[in-house]
């Protein structure tokens, strides 16, 4: 006989039903102050990076908040019931959390599908990382492809900072797994109790955390930035605050020491950790322990106590809303550049800071709170909302792989536009239309070549012969005639080297030289070390002398060399790091010249603050056009080391950027940049006869 679906009562519906907080809320002030910390180092960071270099400590703030947390949270249900009921865990954390999180996205991919607003060359980039975004997987995609979120260059996506709240969400997942796990084993065999044996494997996985952390960010210091077992013992610090309540600390002394002790920590961060320091590893446990201290502080029973001070209303407000403050400020960031009538002045900045706020404090209130609490939701089981979840990730998936089906044959039109340039560039295009004197008549382009949404993608294609982060193998590459009496010509360098080898080996090609290359990315040819420390400043010492050694046993006609010319220096034996550049700049260049092979060099490019290419898009040429003295380094340690040094050749086509006053993104129709500070291939093709003329004479001379 079959047996009757039994329908479920409504005890039943309430047990099994995910409400916001099943084991009570224990609402702390100053902890939601903290909040407001972390989010505007964060935020203040991402608009004045030169002003709060260390701001990005703001992320690890959270991380320990949301240890602290949510460690509590589940252990007080560990303490009622015993277990920890998983979906209705889940399921809180994703009306929490995704609601907001998906709609920035499906903003991002809508903006993505504009090419007023978003590069095309940029958008394949843009789509894979919205997606990655939408399923928490962001830190990972990152780490993949060794991304340096600290670096203040590149092109970086309008979701780039989802990765930590991919690495969150991970949290969310495997912790209460860890601790139902430790309180198992503590009953069924040993016994115990779940709480000590929670903490005990909390503190277990803390400790491999912090010394895989410190390991990985010494020989991998990019991924070692996201990987998520680097990152969980700061959810441990605060989630053994959360399991020992001797930790949270009643004292009034101790607590105000504590306290104020923990804010000067993040404060000190803040303001003198930059992109340079080796991070996360060792360093994080200031800002780390930092965040711990303030969450220990718990005596709340004078004004002037830490505890009151942040827990005062616009701390609290600024709190509330700083999860979508984090969501919403970076896309609008990286968005403004592109959005007519919009700068990047003090006043603009300060203008679009505000609209975050605005925004972030309306996504609160009609996004955040009714979502979290929607009875269509809470009153049904945890895999209601959990499905509904699932739902709306693919639904703004979908509308990301939708951006690029509407913008493929745009893209793809566009790719083999830049080919055809570099194939056919019109007559007095790029820097002929200056240094030619034939073009000097020439009516002015309004066309802009490549496309300012194609730039980005105008670069060097050989990128297996670019090494870049703690990479230090010195990897060589070959072009050009296999001729025995070939003349043997060597680029080297960093980047800025590497954005001309598109255009050496043609010149290779067509002049029948034999080409080698050695590039590493922040890396130029100077024995003087760089300022950066640990793993990374390591990687550059060894690839230099590795390439010292290589070019001591090969016999070059000329060796050609280019350098960004802000590359931070160690002033160590020097009156200052300029001095130190140009010395080792000397000292390297010697170990050609001494045995009577010519060295030629060229004065580094402007570095622009933006990539124009977000100006060009919406403007006239003559509105995207910078300031000089703001652009342009005048004291480029280049200029000063080829200066009276004896067989080398200093190349400077300034005045093809520049005028008096100002620098141009585009000359003669040549669209220069394809970022900040790295030249496309089509314009330095232009530059091709030049560079062509000095190797020549180089080598004729000797």
């Amino acid at each position: 006989m079959q047996s009757e679906a039994v329908a479920p009562t409504r005890k039943t519906l309430r047990r099994e039903r995910s409400p916001e907080h099943a084991a009570g809320n224990r609402f702390i002030p100053h902890v939601q102050g903290l909040r407001a910390i972390a989010v505007l180092f964060v935020v203040l960071y991402h608009f004045w990076p030169g002003r709060l270099s260390g701001g990005y400590v703001g992320v690890d703030i959270f991380f320990v908040i949301s240890g602290f947390l949510i460690t509590s949270h589940l252990a007080r249900e560990l303490t009622s019931t015993g277990t920890v009921k998983l979906g209705q865990f889940w399921a809180r954390r994703a009306r929490r959390l995704l609601p907001a999180s998906l709609l920035v996205l499906l903003f991002c991919a809508l903006v993505a599908a504009s090419p007023y607003l978003t590069p095309t060359s940029a958008l394949p980039a843009e789509i894979k990382e919205i997606i990655a975004s939408t399923f928490y997987v962001e830190n990972w995609y990152l780490a993949g492809n060794s991304a340096d979120y600290l670096a203040l260059s590149g092109d970086p996506t309008t979701v780039q900072h989802y990765w930590s709240l991919s690495l969150e969400e991970q949290f969310y997942v495997l912790w209460p797994l860890i601790m139902l796990l430790a309180a198992w084993i503590a009953v069924k065999w040993l016994r115990g109790d779940r709480l000590k044996a929670a903490a005990v494997a909390i503190g277990v996985v803390s400790v491999a955390s912090f010394i895989f952390c410190v390991i990985y960010t010494a020989t991998n210091p990019a991924p070692a930035y996201f990987v998520t077992f680097g990152r969980m013992w700061q959810f441990g610090v605060g989630a053994v605050i959360a399991l020992v309540p001797m930790l949270r600390v009643r004292n009034a002394m101790v607590s105000f020491i504590l306290g104020w002790g923990g804010i000067l920590a993040l404060l000190y961060t803040a303001f003198r950790f930059d992109g340079q320091t080796p991070f996360p590893g060792y360093m994080a446990l200031l800002p780390t322990l930092g965040a711990a201290a303030i969450i220990s502080a718990s005596n709340v029973d004078r004004w002037w106590y830490p505890t009151r001070v942040l827990a005062i209303r616009p701390m609290r407000f600024t709190g509330d809303i700083s999860y979508s403050l984090y969501l919403w400020h970076w896309p609008l960031i990286i968005i403004a550049p592109s959005v007519p009538f919009w700068g990047l002045s003090i006043y603009h900045r300060v203008a679009l800071l505000v609209i975050c706020f605005v925004l972030a404090w309306l996504t609160k209130k009609f996004v955040e709170d009714p979502t979290r609490s929607w009875k269509v939701l809470t009153s049904r089981r945890p895999r209601v909302t959990l499905w509904a979840a699932l739902v709306a990730m693919l639904v703004v998936g979908g509308t990301a792989a939708g951006a690029w089906a509407v913008n493929a044959g745009t893209y793809q039109q566009g790719v083999q536009a830049i080919q055809e340039l570099r194939d056919n560039p019109p007559s007095c295009f790029g820097a002929a239309s200056v240094l030619d004197p034939s073009c000097g008549d020439a009516p002015e382009s309004d066309t802009i070549l490549p496309a300012p949404g194609f730039a980005g993608v105008d670069r060097p294609a050989d990128e297996q012969c670019f090494v870049q982060l703690t990479d230090s193998r010195p990897v060589s590459c070959e072009f050009g005639s296999d001729a025995p009496d070939a003349p043997r010509v060597a680029l080297i360098g960093d980047s800025h080297a590497f954005q001309l080898l598109s255009t050496f080996e043609d010149m290779a090609k067509r002049e029948g030289w034999h080409l080698t290359t050695y590039f590493k990315g922040a890396c130029p040819w100077n024995t003087t070390p760089l300022s950066t420390g640990g793993a990374f400043g390591a990687a550059c010492a060894d690839w230099r002398a590795a390439v010292a050694d290589k070019l001591a046993d090969q016999d070059f006609d000329v060796v050609f060399t280019a350098a960004l010319a802000g590359t931070p220096y160690s002033s160590a034996g020097y009156d200052s790091s300029h001095d130190a550049a140009v010395a080792g700049y000397q000292k390297a260049w010697s170990t050609m010249t001494d045995r009577g092979i010519p060295v030629v060099t060229v004065i580094d490019n402007p570095a622009w603050e933006t990539d124009p290419n977000k100006c060009l898009r919406t403007r006239d040429q003559a509105d995207c056009a910078g300031p000089r003295a703001d652009l342009l380094t005048d004291s480029d340690p280049l200029r000063a080391a080829a200066d009276g040094a004896k067989d080398v050749t200093l190349l400077d086509f300034t005045d093809v950027y520049c005028d008096d006053k100002t620098c141009f993104p585009v000359v003669g129709g040549a669209n220069v940049y394809r970022d900040q500070d790295h030249l496309t291939v089509s314009f330095v093709d232009t530059l091709a006869p030049y560079y062509t003329e000095a190797i020549k004479k180089a080598m004729s001379a000797n």
